[in-house]
């Protein structure tokens, strides 16, 4: 089987179901419709007895994925007459299901996380049982800066990053690196970019039972981290009860890193930082990455329907005056009901039902 889209390529190489994501020039921010070519492809392979894996990557030289095309979603709520108020809530219901479904996929599942790696793109890779980086690879969940939360099931993944990390890299939207991602647990072995093609080859004339020797044979040394060398600082700043306090915290270091914290924080959304917090911390006792999408896609909906994720993406990425008008405007008027009122169960929208697409 061989088909080719303008956004999405998938076909069968070998024994490997390959996924390739087709809009370089875009980094390869995930469409809609290349969302429902993965969900498409996944599903007929999963009983194809042909395809004993699958391979993720991404077109060109720059990222695997930059995340989901949030364009498309300010669009639908500010297209006047083409305005589509339902797309949204269509969007992250199928994405999060497709995570979920690449979390329990049943045959191999090989992500090359090479280039740049954020949002839905975290969620296309970081979720499956082989996650490869590179000395390339730049992973981070920045959704503060536009008004929402790390979502696609990266509260999950946040939640179980060693120390008070999560809330860090959560709250500021930090950038990985390879060696930094295996050590925060989004990713399993390093592979310098160089030999990615030896081991995508390699992979393709494997067998399901072979893959991780294969992967195992392929791998390097994990170089340090340099994020975890600042395990001490961010648990200092991180380990505080509320946004408040971190920021507090952060404003009273003389250390650089601190600083650069304190600024990245002063430009995020208030209401977005506060949820983001909260949703990390509660995802720790999930037991399951379903719990945690389902409260995402609480938070997200809201976020879109109320209106600070559109404002973010007016600010950064439409007028790109980078003067957004979070509201509320500061942190101090984000009160603990408003809250607990973007956790409730929604009333306006159906759930998610991820128990239909668990495997």
């Amino acid at each position: 089987m061989s088909t080719q889209a303008s956004e999405c390529i998938i076909r069968v190489e070998g024994r490997a179901g390959r996924i390739t994501l087709n809009r370089p020039d875009a980094l390869n921010a995930l469409t809609y419709g290349m969302l429902t070519d993965i969900v498409g492809a996944l599903a007929a392979w999963q009983s194809d007895p042909a395809v004993e894996l699958v391979i993720l990557d991404g077109a060109g030289d720059r990222a695997l994925c930059a995340g989901g095309d949030v364009i498309s979603l300010y669009n639908a709520r500010s297209g006047g007459s083409a305005a589509n108020p339902d797309f949204a809530a269509r969007f992250w219901r199928d994405e999060y299901q497709l995570n979920s479904a690449i979390h329990h996929y049943p045959k191999p599942y090989v992500a090359i996380m090479d280039g740049i790696v954020m949002g839905g793109g975290v969620g296309l890779s970081a979720h499956g049982r082989h996650r490869i980086v590179t000395e390339k690879t730049m992973v981070a969940m920045p959704e503060t800066t536009i008004g929402l939360i790390p979502d696609v099931g990266g509260t999950w993944l946040l939640g179980r990053a060693q120390g008070r990390f999560g809330e860090y890299l959560g709250l500021t939207g930090a950038r990985m690196n390879g060696s930094d991602a295996i050590q925060m647990g989004f990713a399993d072995t390093f592979v310098s970019r160089s030999r990615v093609p030896d081991l995508v080859r390699a992979l393709t004339a494997s067998s399901g039972g072979d893959v991780e020797a294969v992967i195992e044979d392929a791998a390097e040394p994990v170089p340090l981290s340099p994020i975890a060398a600042r395990h001490d600082l961010i648990s200092r700043i991180f380990s505080a009860d509320s946004v408040e306090a971190i920021v507090e915290k952060s404003l009273g270091s003389a250390d650089e890193v601190a600083q650069r914290i304190h600024a990245d924080l002063a430009t995020r959304s208030p209401l977005a930082l506060k949820l983001t917090l909260e949703a990390i911390r509660r995802a720790r006792g999930y037991a399951s990455l379903e719990e945690a999408l389902e409260v995402e896609y609480r938070l997200v909906t809201r976020l879109y329907d109320k209106g600070e994720f559109i404002e973010g993406i007016r600010a950064l990425l439409v007028d790109k005056d980078k003067a957004p008008k979070w509201q509320p405007p500061t942190l101090a008027e984000v009160s603990r009901s408003l809250v607990e009122q973007y956790f409730a169960p929604l009333t306006s929208r159906p759930a998610l039902g991820l128990a239909a697409v668990r495997r």
